[in-house]
């Protein structure tokens, strides 16, 4: 299956340079491209797009207000969206508009495409511990929980899925979880589905922003 890619960012020869990478994989095409967010919504409109890498500084449209439109819509496209500088705050408003992660725009090469076919097949590509350290960061972008944590949205987990949800949200992998809790690695696997299952999330990305919000983590990534 190939996987049809639109390129949104304003600066001509990134987007050029994207499109060469992608047009030498067997598995990829660009099908779009856009100068800003107001075409892109344009261009969505009569072409089918699979993954969209979005930048986030444009004129007219910026990227957070243009991935929020997309994902606001039935069966959107995946949204990838590329920043300049690492724990930048553009980055944390597209997470919370519906992107499935977020990339360096200076990323080599193999790594953005991995990174489409993984936002492609479901998965985020946002690691864990990055996404933790832009949350500490932009913190006090997130809506005050008061002095006690607000666990009414999780009261659908179990208590093992909470416990789970908490080390997501620390930066852990699958891996790393398991052998905190002495559990299988499929077993987190299981864990982490139903999780997403129970409060509606999309992916990892999201669980870490919800953990945040309801105050389950607090910035530092202490439980609380």
């Amino acid at each position: 299956m190939t996987i049809r890619v639109m390129l949104v960012d304003d600066q001509v020869l990134l987007r050029t340079g994207f499109r060469m990478v992608l047009a030498a994989q067997p598995d990829m095409e660009v099908v779009a491209e856009a100068g800003d967010g107001v075409e892109a919504l344009q261009v969505l409109r009569s072409t089918a797009v699979d993954v969209v890498l979005m930048d986030v500084r444009m004129p007219k449209l910026d990227g957070v207000e243009t991935t929020r439109r997309i994902c606001s819509e039935p069966e959107p496209p995946k949204v990838l969206i590329l920043t300049t500088f690492d724990l930048d705050e553009y980055a944390f408003s597209g997470l919370k508009a519906g992107a499935s992660g977020f990339m360096l725009k200076d990323v080599p090469p193999a790594e953005l495409l991995t990174a489409i076919r993984s936002v492609h097949s479901g998965d985020a590509v946002v690691a864990p511990s990055t996404t933790r350290r832009l949350l500490d960061r932009f913190a006090p972008m997130l809506p005050a929980t008061g002095k006690e944590p607000q666990y009414k949205e999780l009261e659908r987990l179990t208590d093992r899925e909470r416990e789970v949800m908490v080390l997501v949200a620390q930066g852990l992998s699958n891996g790393e979880i398991a052998a905190r809790l002495v559990l299988s690695e499929a077993t987190v696997k299981t864990h982490v589905g139903r999780i997403l299952t129970k409060l509606g999330l999309r992916d990892r990305v999201q669980v870490v922003v919800l953990a945040y919000e309801t105050g389950l983590v607090r910035a530092g990534g202490g439980r609380g």
